[in-house]
């Protein structure tokens, strides 16, 4: 018999990452690729947090021969581990090289992508492998 009952609703996702260099990461994604403090919180014995804004997000579920095509499209083989984290940006090269600047080492830089984005390939602090992806027109 079906459930009449509405499933519940995620209000909000958050991904969070142990960082052993905390102001190194920190510096990385809140002031080198502008994701704006939430909330910042210190307690006893130096234990801290910050939560970034990240704008809308999504919890993005692949198999594993999408995940290789994914890796061969932006990057030219299998390079990411079981997760990845995208962040759409409204200029992949200029944030690209500003988060190259800031610390990250390059994967792959901004390729077009059969799905009309521009997506670039770090490994960034906190051990997160990530993708800057801007959204294309078609034909761009």
């Amino acid at each position: 018999m079906p459930n009449d009952e509405s499933p519940p609703r995620v209000l909000q996702l958050r991904l969070v990452v142990e960082a052993d260099d905390f102001d190194r990461a920190l510096a990385f994604y809140r002031d080198a690729l502008g994701m704006p403090e939430e909330f910042s919180v210190e307690s006893e014995g130096g234990a801290r947090v910050v939560a970034l804004g990240a704008g809308r997000a999504t919890l993005e579920i692949v198999n594993a021969a999408q995940r290789r095509l994914i890796d061969h499209l932006e990057v030219g083989r299998d390079v990411a581990g079981p997760i990845r984290v995208a962040f759409e940006v409204d200029d992949a090269r200029a944030v690209t090289g500003r988060l190259v600047g800031a610390g990250a080492t390059l994967v792959a830089g901004p390729t077009p992508t059969p799905w009309d984005s521009l997506n670039s390939r770090l490994e960034a602090p906190a051990g997160l492998q990530i993708t800057l992806f801007e959204e294309l027109g078609p034909g761009e």
